[in-house]
């Protein structure tokens, strides 16, 4: 829960380390846009990265990857160095999983969406709440297509005290502390592999891909803003920098509905291939947000 502090309106020690992180699922829209000026913006004179979060090897394809880049450069969008492919991370995936089993935090889980909803699951700030059914399963049960899961009691009784993280987004500045019983009635045990596919899921991908490349502070839109309790957590589990988040409003169309993929809201592409130039989509979207990092 916030305790009510506001952030130091002192940047001047701070050299900030961040990424944009689209996943190549579909083409970028006017949303995606929002996000990489937004972290451009607030990056300054930091290193920005661009990682292709490529990990789900279902909804993946290269043809998007290669679309995400060019948009991007047409838009004006900087970044450090090569794009960087979160799939050729995945033996260090393997590895932090691995290494959490090692510690009994894990469990294999056979259930499916159809057996979860029948178990009479509760909906948390995720989604369906697991119930636990699996929990108890040691790892050396784990049979060919059944998930990994966090068993999240373990794992909150390993850390000790709960860590706080900082938050400078518009709806929920200030600094903010795990509670235990907010993340065991909000999201069960998370599934940390995937069922059949065997990928690592996102949140596990993410907090240790952050990790590798420093980042200091993590910049996403207020949709993420519930999967930012498990980040710290499983930052914290695995000895990773907790860094610092803003999450910003998200573009939304007439009816006010968030873009996104699934929604098939138009592509940059598409404006592009319209004559529309950078400033002139630039135009189209909302102020970019102003922050004050703490030192």
């Amino acid at each position: 829960m916030p305790d009510g502090r506001r952030p130091s309106d002192d940047r001047s020690a701070i050299v900030i380390v961040t990424r944009f992180a689209p996943s190549p699922t579909g083409p970028l829209h006017l949303g995606h846009a929002y996000s990489a000026l937004t972290i451009q913006s607030l990056a300054g004179d930091g290193r920005v990265h661009l990682r292709i979060e490529d990990a789900d090897s279902a909804r993946s394809r290269p043809e998007y990857a290669a679309q995400i880049v060019e948009d991007l450069t047409w838009l004006g969008f900087a970044w450090a160095g090569e794009p960087e492919n979160q799939s050729d991370n995945r033996v260090a995936h393997d590895a932090a999983l691995h290494a959490l089993g090692e510690r009994g935090l894990t469990y294999p889980c056979s259930c499916t969406r159809r057996d979860i909803i029948e178990a009479g699951a509760a909906i948390g700030r995720m989604g369906m709440v697991y119930p636990g059914t699996c929990r108890g399963r040691p790892l050396s049960d784990e049979c060919a297509g059944d998930a990994i899961r966090l068993d999240l009691r373990r794992a909150l009784a390993e850390i000790g005290p709960l860590p706080a993280f900082a938050e400078f987004g518009p709806l929920n500045a200030g600094t903010h502390r795990l509670d235990v019983s907010d993340l065991v009635a909000g999201m069960g045990d998370p599934v940390l592999r995937r069922r059949e596919s065997g990928d690592i899921a996102y949140d596990l991908a993410c907090t240790h891909d952050d990790a590798a490349i420093g980042v200091t502070h993590v910049i996403r839109g207020e949709d993420l803003w519930h999967n930012t309790a498990l980040h710290v957590l499983i930052q914290t589990v695995m000895g990773w920098p907790v860094p610092s988040y803003f999450h910003h409003a998200l573009v939304r169309d007439g009816n006010g509905r968030r873009l996104a993929k699934v929604d098939r809201s138009k592509a940059i592409a598409r404006y592009r291939e319209e004559g529309l130039n950078a400033g002139d989509l630039r135009a189209l979207l909302p102020p970019l947000p102003i922050s004050r990092w703490a030192t």
